[in-house]
């Protein structure tokens, strides 16, 4: 014994886990083990935190291919889980074996990207790994899209370009990880999601991230004009073209020369422009995939340009075709790539920075307005408030309700129920627990709170609908006197601008 290396642990070690665990704070931890059930009662035990325990058979700890199997299937299996897209994934390389820890980094890299933590002598950290699988790739084989496989594992606030785009959700990694691969070539871009989504901000970070970025972006809604004026604004006019075409005038596509068009809202396209927007998509033989051919109203002389094209939709363009709506054909000449946004409610971790962001900016607003203005934040209560939301019109109705929050705050703090008033006020909103049936648990839920959110709306409701008569109010409420009403009103802090009558 005496010829060997090392020391003796103490009785006060606490060993690689049970140190990570009591120096970090984390929502679920779970472990694999190979021990009988007996031994992995009792550790669990000793560790605390009921830590959720998965029986493993492992003949040997250098078993690579088992221990690949095994940790691929635990983790495909978190990923399978609704909670997945916030779900922010931790693994600990500390304990076990060499094999083990190698299995780990190379899934952490890959297919789950995470955070890996270490553990030594009683403090634990944050392991930085810096490097990816594309280093020790052959050079022939480091080309931009196999560096660009890894951006997932990236924030939009750390790749150029889209520093704008708010959020570190895995769901906002993986639509910018996308969007960054397409923005270095020059293909065609459909983006795809629900109003408010941003889309337009997708559109603006694809061309500021390209080679075109000192080129124009010009962006029209296909949605707000006319079929005539689409035409027009896209393509240019002569003189005498039409009615008021009083002289000669450049459409968007010879105004991008070079640059980028955004397509918003093209899903609104009607038939006939969406033929003539074909024929623009059309390849060029021998030129490069973003030459086209115009021609303005009123012109028979085709003119060239190079514009690269990024459109976007929050239409079912596969329902449209099928319904004889939107052409096949253009769909997959505007699809060169396609990129799904993800909703408010599919990335519910970056709603507290996307809502500090906004406040940010609303301060800046105010401030240049008013000089001498006051920064208004939200308070604990509100931030939780609003990650618990659906927010169905996206980041569009998360930045209208803080916006009217922080201008009918009289004070610093705007909290939970200014923000809550406001998405009353806002239509389809189904007042401040619409939805209430699918608010997720957890992450700071409150019971009590919730429920007296719904019990405030149905008496203001009343209130509202009796014109302030409390005896009214008690009746559409099933009550049998108002002074049981005025109770709760009292105790609810159930305000409005209905008077006091009884």
């Amino acid at each position: 014994m005496a010829a060997l290396g090392g020391k003796l642990p103490k009785k006060e070690d606490l060993g690689p886990t049970k140190t990570l665990i009591t120096t970090r704070k984390f929502d679920e931890v779970r472990l694999l083990t190979n021990y009988s059930s007996e031994f992995n009662g009792w550790f669990a035990k000793w560790l605390g935190g009921k830590p959720a325990i998965s029986e493993v058979k492992l003949k040997k700890p250098t078993d690579y291919a088992s221990i690949f199997e095994i940790a691929n299937q635990e983790l495909e299996s978190l990923k399978s889980s609704k909670a997945w897209a916030e779900t922010d994934l931790c693994l600990h390389l500390s304990p076990g074996t060499p094999a083990m820890t190698a299995v780990w980094l190379l899934l952490g890299k890959t297919r789950f990207p995470c955070t890996f933590y270490e553990t030594f002598g009683g403090k634990s950290w944050i392991t930085d790994v810096p490097f990816d699988l594309i280093d020790v790739i052959p050079e022939v084989l480091r080309d931009p899209d196999a560096h660009l496989q890894h951006l997932a594992a990236q924030a939009p606030a750390e790749i150029e370009g889209f520093e704008d785009i708010a959020g570190d959700s895995r769901a906002i990694r993986d639509a910018v990880g996308r969007a960054k691969r397409a923005a270095i070539r020059n293909v065609t871009v459909l983006l795809v999601g629900e109003s408010g989504t941003g889309k337009e901000m997708f559109a603006q970070a694809i061309h500021k991230s390209s080679n075109r970025r000192d080129k124009p972006l010009r962006s029209v809604n296909c949605a707000a004009l006319a079929k005539s004026l689409l035409e027009s604004e896209l393509f240019g006019h002569n003189k005498g073209a039409f009615t008021g075409a009083d002289s000669d005038r450049k459409g968007l596509f010879e105004v991008a020369d070079g640059g980028t068009v955004f397509l918003d809202e093209i899903g609104e396209c009607d038939l006939e422009t969406q033929a003539k927007l074909l024929r623009v998509l059309q390849p060029v033989t021998g030129e490069g995939p973003s030459v086209r051919y115009i021609q303005r109203l009123g012109d028979d002389k085709d003119r060239r340009v190079d514009v690269r094209i990024i459109a976007a939709t929050n239409k079912d363009l596969f329902a449209a075709i099928k319904k004889g709506e939107f052409r096949e054909d253009l769909y997959y000449r505007l699809a060169g790539i396609s990129i799904s946004l993800p909703p408010l409610r599919d990335r519910k971790t970056d709603i507290p920075k996307i809502a500090e962001r906004f406040m940010g900016l609303l301060n800046t607003q105010f401030e240049a307005d008013q000089p001498g203005y006051e920064h208004k934040s939200l308070s604990a209560s509100a931030i939780a408030f609003v990650k618990s939301q659906s927010w169905k019109g996206n980041v569009r109705q998360l930045y209208n309700a803080l916006m009217q929050a922080a201008v009918l705050t009289d004070g610093k703090s705007i909290g939970r129920k200014e923000v809550a008033a406001s998405i009353a006020e806002m239509p389809d909103s189904g007042g401040p627990f619409s939805g209430f049936a699918d608010r997720p648990l957890g992450d700071e839920f409150d019971l009590e709170e919730h429920l007296n959110d719904i019990h405030s709306h149905y008496l203001r409701r009343a209130m509202e609908e009796s014109g302030g008569v409390k005896a009214k109010a008690a009746r559409l409420l099933g009550m049998k006197n108002y002074q049981t009403l005025d109770a709760q009103l009292k105790r609810l802090d159930v305000t409005g601008n209905w008077g006091t009558e009884t």
